[in-house]
């Protein structure tokens, strides 16, 4: 069998190969290996020449993704305090001794008041300033 052929089969199975197992690595290489055996239908060079085609393609294969994943971007910051909270509005449960308490949405938060409006009752509405930690910036609104 022809060796221009075989890089394509091969390639062709490592790209078949990468819809049943996902992963991206094998893309590169079976897209390196059509190449070369693409290249070996053209020209018929020594084995060095082949393997270092092979091998540039696929260097260039890995930069390509490099540089995509790069440009993706940011994931959203799920399940974390401030991820949409800043803004919203909620009520003072309990302004208990070991500090305040605000319910926003379904869930109770610790929070810091400023100290002009600290002894506010249970019940005032407030609006999220920012978040420390775990803890609610809150203003009354």
């Amino acid at each position: 069998m022809d060796p221009a052929l075989i890089w394509i089969l091969v390639g062709l199975l490592l790209l078949g190969a990468e819809t049943i197992l996902p992963g991206v690595f094998l893309l590169w290489i079976g897209i390196a290996a059509v190449g070369t055996g693409l290249m070996r239908l053209v020209v018929t060079p020594p084995f060095w020449m082949t393997v270092t085609v092979f091998i540039v393609l696929l260097a260039a294969g890995i930069a390509v993704a490099l540089r995509l994943r790069r440009a993706e971007h940011p994931r959203p910051r799920v399940n974390t305090p401030d991820s949409g909270l800043v803004g919203r509005l909620g009520v003072l449960v309990e302004p208990g001794l070991a500090g305040p308490r605000v319910r926003v949405g379904d869930s109770d938060w610790s929070a810091r008041l400023p100290r002009d409006v600290a002894e506010s009752p249970a019940g005032t509405r407030v609006r999220v300033e920012g978040v420390d930690g775990t803890t609610l910036v809150v203003r009354p609104d």
